[in-house]
């Protein structure tokens, strides 16, 4: 392969950028030749016992195939997954921000649920996760949180997540027990990889720092190294406020703000084509792309696709899979069919 005899030249961590590039690509490439011989001795190993089936058929040899396809059957269901994750950025990491809607701590604690939630997820996918900007609720929850995660074909699987998300449950905040209905949006852009050009003009941007006040630690809130960057024409706005230095609060959100740009362009692109719309929509009724109720029954229920299941503590603990899944199956039909 070509990047494992770059790799192994004496000068090839001196570019540390093209060098994780190259390390990237060249572990995603071994891993899909372990993941296609995989599938090839699976594919041999149902053939064989098909055709000794068809040979002499008896009872034991059937339930030893049907032992031997279900040991593979999650295993073959997500390899079909990933083939869907074909698009320009899908095998690259994301950055997920969440906002409540209007509710005040009704919905910035629901907010705080679904950032739990998509910590779990990456958690249990063994994906990196470094919090960028932290804004606690004046009570409870969270009024904003944006977050990088990190690992292979983060975003091709969190863009299902995208949308408005609305919850049903008795209220812990009412003491007359009520039933309340609260919303959330939460966003995903992919992480713009340097072979990927976004171009932003320095004239076009405005940076204010300030002081930080989120999680950052006692040393982060002593200087003014928050950063702030707002890109006029589009009104994009992002701030970081994690790292001790504004230097690197500096880059992290320039990161992020080219991400933003990018996924905009992008989205405009798509409504010109008109294959889809964007889903920045009001944080309201009518726009949600998910329920979940926790009261008068349990459900959690995908809009888009009407994936649905009764194990609320399940998805909320984390386990996304079978809803991006049913996403990007949908998502894949909808392509093939316009």
């Amino acid at each position: 392969m070509r990047s494992e005899a770059e790799m192994e030249k004496p000068d090839f961590w001196n570019d540390q950028k093209r060098a994780t590039k190259i390390t990237k690509e060249l572990n995603q490439l071994k891993n899909q030749i372990i993941q296609d011989n995989r599938l090839l001795t699976v594919k041999d190993d149902l053939q064989t016992y098909a055709i000794l089936l068809e040979e002499d058929f008896n009872e034991m040899l059937l339930e030893e195939a049907a032992n031997a396809l279900s040991a593979e059957q999650d295993f073959v269901e997500k390899t079909e997954t990933q083939f869907l994750l074909n698009g320009k950025t899908d095998s690259n990491s994301a950055i997920l921000t969440i906002h409540p809607g209007a509710g005040g701590t009704e919905s910035q604690d629901w907010a705080e649920m679904l950032f739990r939630m998509y910590k779990r997820w990456a958690e249990k996918t063994g994906h990196k996760i470094e919090i960028v900007d932290y804004q606690s609720g004046d009570e409870a929850g969270i009024k904003s949180v944006t977050l990088e995660v990190m690992g292979d074909y983060v975003y091709g699987y969190l863009k299902a997540e995208s949308g408005v998300h609305r919850l049903v449950r008795i209220s812990p905040f009412n003491a007359q027990g009520k039933r309340q209905t609260s919303f959330a949006s939460v966003f995903i852009y992919p992480m713009i990889e340097d072979d990927i050009e976004v171009d932003v003009e320095p004239g076009d941007l405005r940076i204010d720092t300030y002081r930080a006040s989120g999680k950052g630690g006692q040393g982060v809130n002593t200087t003014d190294s928050a950063v702030r960057i707002t890109h006029i024409p589009t009104n994009i706005i992002v701030q970081c406020q994690n790292e001790r230095s504004q230097l690197r609060n500096r880059e992290v959100a320039m990161v992020i703000l080219k991400s933003k740009l990018y996924q905009h362009y992008e989205e405009e692109r798509e409504k010109e084509r008109q294959k889809h719309a964007s889903t920045k929509t009001d944080i309201g009724w009518g726009n949600q792309i998910r329920s979940y109720v926790f009261h008068p029954y349990q459900m959690v229920k995908d809009h888009r696709t009407n994936f649905e299941t009764g194990n609320i503590s399940s998805v909320m603990d984390g386990n996304l899979d079978d809803f991006m899944n049913s996403f990007l199956r949908k998502l894949a039909g909808s392509k093939i069919n316009s």
